[in-house]
């Protein structure tokens, strides 16, 4: 009786530990709600011509889409919500496939936000699709991204621009 007893205080005590505070989880929270800020219309001047950004909070506030559209590109879309804890965004390209990524661990102090691969829908072994980004907040009316598109593996190019704040 009294081995179950120290079983079941040892497996308690495990779980009080292992449950500690989940500073990663509050991290993507706080990252989350700082992409929140963004809501609103935003441009900038590319290699590919004026890209414009547009961010709308849906789902009562528990989803930001992000609207890409370009002179010379389709409109693309990026969906950002927490999925329990963690941060996540799904991508969906005019590559035709949908990449899911995950947030890193978010630097408030240099208001970089970067996602990395989880996975992806429609991709083909091997096919070309966006692998990672980075959101760098400047301010509160300057923002920097920068997207790595992957092939056969390896990464083929990045894309970045400088948007400002227009409404």
């Amino acid at each position: 009786m009294k081995r179950h007893y120290f079983l079941i205080a040892s497996l308690a005590l495990a779980a009080t530990v292992n449950a500690g505070p989940k500073t990663e989880g509050s991290g993507d929270a706080a990252a989350f709600a700082r992409l929140k800020t963004l809501v609103g219309e935003w441009e900038a001047n590319t290699q590919m011509g004026k890209a414009h950004l547009s961010y709308e909070l849906i789902a009562g506030g528990t989803a930001l889409v992000e609207k890409e559209t370009g002179e010379k590109m389709p409109a693309m879309l990026t969906v950002y919500h927490l999925d329990g804890d963690r941060l996540v965004l799904t991508h969906y390209c005019m590559a035709g496939n949908q990449p899911r990524m995950r947030a890193r661990p978010f630097d408030a102090a240099s208001g970089q936000l970067e996602f990395e691969f989880l996975d992806a829908t429609n991709l083909t072994p091997g096919g070309g699709h966006m692998h990672s980004a980075k959101i760098r907040f400047v301010d509160n009316d300057h923002l920097k991204t920068e997207w790595a598109f992957y092939e056969d593996g390896a990464q083929k190019f990045t894309e970045g621009a400088e948007y400002t704040r227009v409404r």
